[in-house]
């Protein structure tokens, strides 16, 4: 019995086949089919020649509107292959054609679509996996008229729980769109970030300000649409809300507080990334972002320290670099009684004026320049100081008081000047007693 049917069935599919091939119509459609595509991809060509943003690849620094397009440029092809097919449809279903060639043709410019946008703005490889390996079959599914079958057989899988009715359908829906909605609500942001930190026109605290609230509507947004997803009724969790809303401000009272402190930092500020700062309890460091909750301040050793952000409003911290890069220092020193110190301060000021990072010249204010001058008189020499100011902190990379005590080092030798050491003179009474 399966032998004759499965006969059968062969039979036909090549009878049918014998009839579509045979029939010059079919050989009309292919023509066509193959013309479209042609015709398409020398449209998109062209465009993408006529458009620089789309045709040059950007550099790794550039605008990421400037990326953005360019990859919007690599689905120019199969997007308009697909109107010139839908249109040819349209037309074939007017004139009352079975066009099949051409609706198949259109269901594989669909999923050339749906790849090529996969590939040129998922950069993920977990995500983009997920958009091939679950996106595409149900895509594939839709476009063959599947798909509400394959739903209605997941929606016959449940399992009820109280008045809980929990669907095989149910699941899949909520883990394969809130995976997608939290990919998307994450690139999103990480976009917006990047274009607005690239408007140089606004100043740093403006653009913190901005990224802040951008990154709190995106994620708030996404938050919503995840609980639509999930069936959940917003207006009865609006008034859930209402008296869940004391319960979560005294329990997220810190978050809040540390938010809050963000914003006002921002508006009046007092900090941006790229300050250094030194907290009160010693931990100092370059600001490099902030975060909804915190700042994180980059040290010269390579850590990265997370301080809250109500700490910059509580508590007292000093900025070193906020309202002008330039800082004093000074160097420490000792040399024997006997020096010239009147001829010695000046070769010593010339000495430390060579070096690249200090702040020197006939065009520097008098106070800002290498000042040497002599601070106490010590039990084995004079003691004295080299003030200097400086672009920046003298740490890390600018360890710039190292290097000039070695500067000073050389130059006292080169002139026969030794540094004192500590020096005791002892007296013998009656040095002929004994005892």
């Amino acid at each position: 019995m399966n032998t004759q049917y499965f006969s059968e069935l062969f039979d036909s599919l090549v009878l049918s086949t014998q009839e579509t091939f045979s029939n010059p119509f079919t050989y009309l459609q292919i023509a066509v089919v193959l013309a479209i595509y042609l015709v398409a991809y020398l449209l998109a060509s062209k465009i993408r020649h006529s458009i620089g943003l789309t045709h040059n690849e950007p550099e790794e620094n550039a605008h990421p509107l400037q990326k953005l397009i360019y990859r919007i440029g690599g689905i120019f092809y199969p997007l308009l292959a697909i109107v010139i097919l839908r249109v040819s449809t349209e037309i074939s279903e007017h004139i009352d054609y079975a066009a099949w060639v051409i609706n198949s043709a259109f269901v594989i410019a669909v999923i050339l679509f749906y790849l090529s946008c996969v590939r040129a703005f998922v950069t993920n490889r977990f995500a983009a996996g997920m958009f091939k390996w679950i996106g595409l079959p149900a895509l594939i599914l839709h476009l063959l008229g599947y798909l509400h079958d394959v739903i209605e057989v997941l929606e016959g899988i449940s399992l009820n729980v109280g008045n809980v009715d929990i669907s095989a359908y149910g699941v899949t829906r909520v883990l394969v769109f809130g995976a997608l909605l939290f990919w998307l609500g994450r690139a999103s942001n990480n976009l917006g970030k990047e274009i607005i930190r690239k408007q140089e026109s606004i100043d740093i605290p403006t653009r913190e300000v901005f990224t802040k609230l951008f990154e709190v509507a995106v994620f708030c947004v996404i938050f919503l649409l995840l609980l639509n997803v999930m069936g959940i009724n917003l207006t009865a969790l609006a008034v859930f809300g209402g008296a869940v809303g004391v319960g979560l401000g005294l329990g997220l009272q810190s978050i809040a507080s540390n938010f809050i402190s963000g914003i006002i930092i921002l508006l009046d500020r007092s900090l941006t990334v790229g300050d250094f700062v030194e907290l009160d309890d010693g931990s100092k460091g370059f600001v490099r972002e902030f975060r909804m909750r915190y700042a994180v301040l980059e040290t010269y050793d390579g850590k990265d320290i997370v301080v809250p952000n109500e700490k910059f409003i509580s508590t007292q911290f000093v900025n070193w670099t906020h309202k002008d890069p330039k800082q004093r220092y000074r160097v420490d020193f000792s040399v024997p009684y006997a020096t010239d110190v009147r001829s010695m301060v000046e070769f010593i000021k010339e000495a430390v004026a060579t070096h690249p990072q200090v702040v020197s010249g006939d065009d520097v204010p008098f106070e800002e320049r290498p000042d040497c001058e002599i601070d106490s008189f010590g039990d084995s020499g004079i003691n004295m100081f080299v003030e200097f100011w400086m672009e920046g902190v003298d740490d890390g990379r600018n360890r710039v008081g190292g290097d000039l005590m070695l500067i000073i080092f050389e130059t006292l030798r080169a002139n026969g000047i030794e540094i004192p050491f500590p020096q005791r003179e002892v007296t013998i009474l009656n040095p002929g007693k004994t005892s």
